[in-house]
């Protein structure tokens, strides 16, 4: 029996997490499109909106295994990654995993732990592996942290260093719902119906072949050049002391090969670079002081380097 494809696999996902998280579509395709890039997510919003809920879903939809670590002041680095233990019975130390070691790692409020445990997280997210003690462990594949941080509460935050952000391959906003969706939102809540309520529509297996069809999905040389110049524009941008890495063209193409994934085809267009430009690079950009005063966002940026950098003209693979 052959597995479910790409696509297949985020109708599965979507419609799971869909009967949870109301009338956010679009939000729900770029978060499984990034689980299906195995890339890293941080939704970020003001409370409320669900960005933890989202995050849960996602996790309970996955047939592997997950942990939530509920980030705060006195979180170690140790619970993170895990701790040698000496065991008396056997006069030895022994590895005790910490949170990380799990398919999906849901890290609430991630930006409420200090700049050390926040670090613990960095080889993880890059590499999946965690090194203690002078001894490397990998964590399962797939591997994917979702986090989760709230913008504009202050006291009590540290703010994520720029090496973190960049290891996210997409930074989502919830948004407020529509009337409808809201109304729809307080009756799930009324009739009890939650994440824990959700059961794994896909297993382990499933997921690593899709993954791993994604990343073989068609992209032709022009549109990765075309991600390629996106990048390197918002280097030159007046806006910008620093620009996005060769990392963030490289998240361009992995998020942009998911999506397509989630509209069914089997090849890349420029439009799916457009799709995840925003929720790729604004989080890796970092604005001049002038454009700060100024009141300018990352998110103006992409819009005037999507307007400044033209596509390539396609036509469909095999035409």
């Amino acid at each position: 029996m052959s597995l479910p494809t790409a696509g297949q696999v985020y109708e599965l996902v979507a419609a799971n997490v869909q009967g949870v998280v109301r009338g956010k579509p679009q939000l729900v395709r770029l978060a499984v499109a990034a689980l299906l890039a195995e890339g890293h997510l941080l939704v970020e919003d003001v409370p409320g909106l669900g960005k933890t809920t989202l995050a849960r879903c996602l996790a309970r939809s996955i047939g592997g295994s997950w942990n939530r670590i509920q980030f705060t002041p006195d979180l170690l680095p140790g619970d993170i990654t895990g701790v040698e233990v000496y065991n008396q019975a056997s006069g030895a130390f022994e590895f005790r995993r910490g949170g990380v070691f799990a398919n999906v790692v849901v890290a609430d409020e991630v930006n409420r732990g200090t700049p050390k445990t926040q670090s613990a997280l960095l080889e993880v997210m890059a590499e999946r592996t965690v090194t203690v003690d002078s001894v490397r462990h990998e964590v399962p594949r797939p591997f994917l942290v979702v986090a989760t941080q709230n913008p504009i509460e202050l006291e009590g935050t540290y703010r994520l260093p720029e090496a973190q952000l960049d290891r996210f391959l997409m930074r989502l906003s919830v948004g407020y719902p529509d009337l409808d969706s809201e109304v729809l939102v307080v009756m799930s809540d009324c009739a009890g119906v939650g994440p824990d309520e959700l059961r794994p529509v896909v297993d382990v297996p499933t997921l690593r072949a899709a993954t791993e069809q994604v990343r073989a999905l068609h992209i032709d040389r022009a549109v990765v050049e075309y991600a390629a110049r996106l990048a390197a524009a918002t280097r030159e941008h007046v806006a910008l002391r620093y620009g996005a890495s060769p990392r963030g063209s490289i998240a361009l193409v992995r998020a942009a090969q998911a999506v397509a994934a989630t509209h069914g085809r089997g090849f890349v267009t420029p439009d799916d670079i457009k799709e995840v430009a925003k929720p790729v690079l604004e989080h890796r950009l970092i604005l001049t002081a002038e454009a700060e005063l100024n009141r300018r966002g990352t998110a103006e940026v992409v819009d005037e380097v999507l307007a400044a950098v033209p596509a390539p003209a396609l036509g469909r693979p095999g035409a």
